[in-house]
């Protein structure tokens, strides 16, 4: 897939900046005019149409919004970003002048409504940014960003907001790091723009996940930010005021990813000159783990035991974590990776399973 660079002629990080909604005339030019004081935002972003979880909630302003984001425009100098879930959304921004178009998370899931978003776009010169569906699906991400292309749309990147869960965890949506650095490894070089306020669903965590976003060499950030988030109309909690945006920016460091110095090359080499071993030593292992739970599902074949065998499989987790705890590794980390360990040692022992029933 072959993507231009959203933002060719910017450094990082490029910052992205504004309320969740517009709400007002007045909010909306009061915000951006603080914000285009602090001298470091490029965009300014506001959303006009809210898609809400459940009805009765403010749903955004609408058409009138466009007006007052081209009014940003006029009297700040400020580039203009919104959110498009429908042909007619698409329509109306290209119409008012919208410099930078987003697709949200609950519009990337449904391939009709990109499709229809895709087409709206043909033959429209506009960089499209495409929010990680709803759910954590790569390819359904990679799906989007493919129909936005086919469109003629060259100019596309990505924003990472984070993943629906289950459970309380410490994040509005969990990051799941993990699901944007493959989508960098099979894209690279694409545009992708982390989205902290989402992620978080709060204002304490904001510089954390922003600053982790830059480290893992992310292209700038959308940090939700109002003049005064305690009374905003949508997602208070998660905003930050223009004084605030300024001083997390200002703490921010921003690292490149080569820095051409030859002594850190020699000592990076060597550092992952140890990892390939002991990944080697790992997947070793790992093997011979296998090895053993065949032999356990060989015998509880011939014993017409089941599978799974629950006091057996909590005992081992509440083991590891404890042990992981103690060589400073996280609960969220061992769990995942006994869990995955766990699900191919069922899947070996069902093999096992199987062979007798085909005999």
């Amino acid at each position: 897939m072959n993507l231009k660079p959203v933002f060719p002629d910017q450094k990082r990080p490029v910052i992205i900046a504004g309320p969740c909604s517009a709400e007002t005339e007045e909010q909306t030019l009061d915000t951006a005019h603080q914000i285009a004081k602090l001298g470091n935002v490029s965009y300014y972003r506001a959303g006009i149409w809210k898609p809400r979880t459940k009805p009765g909630g403010f749903e955004g302003v609408g058409r009138v919004g466009l007006s007052w984001l081209r009014t940003v425009k006029e009297e700040t100098g400020l580039k203009t970003a919104t959110e498009v879930a429908t042909a007619a959304h698409v329509y109306e921004a290209l119409k008012h002048g919208i410099d930078l178009l987003w697709i949200g998370a609950r519009s990337t899931v449904n391939p009709f409504t990109v499709q229809e978003i895709a087409d709206a776009l043909q033959g429209a010169d506009v960089p499209v940014l495409i929010k990680n569906p709803i759910n954590a699906d790569l390819e359904l991400w990679l799906g989007a960003i493919e129909r936005i292309q086919k469109a003629g749309i060259e100019r596309i990147g990505v924003i990472h907001r984070g993943f629906s869960h289950f459970g309380q965890t410490q994040y509005r949506n969990t990051p799941l790091w993990q699901l944007p650095i493959e989508l960098m490894r099979r894209l690279p070089g694409i545009t992708i723009i982390g989205d902290p306020s989402h992620i978080c669903g709060n204002r304490h965590g904001l510089s954390d996940v922003a600053q982790q976003a830059l480290d893992l060499n992310y292209t700038g950030l959308m940090i939700e930010t109002h003049r005064d988030p305690t009374v905003a109309w949508s997602d208070a909690k998660q905003q930050v005021t223009p004084e605030r945006l300024k001083e997390m920016l200002h703490n921010l460091v921003v690292r490149v990813p080569d820095n051409g110095d030859e002594t850190y090359q020699q000592k990076l080499e060597q550092c992952r000159r140890e990892i390939n071993i002991l990944d080697d030593q790992l997947l070793q292992l790992l093997g011979s783990r296998m090895n053993v739970c065949e032999r356990i599902g060989q015998v509880k074949r011939d014993n017409q035991v089941s599978i799974f065998q629950p006091s057996r499989w909590n005992d081992i987790l509440q083991k590891a974590i404890t042990q992981g705890q103690n060589s400073g590794l996280s609960e969220d980390f061992v769990t995942a990776i006994l869990r995955a360990i766990h699900q191919e040692s069922i899947n070996r022992q069902n093999a096992v399973m199987q062979t007798e029933l085909t005999k």
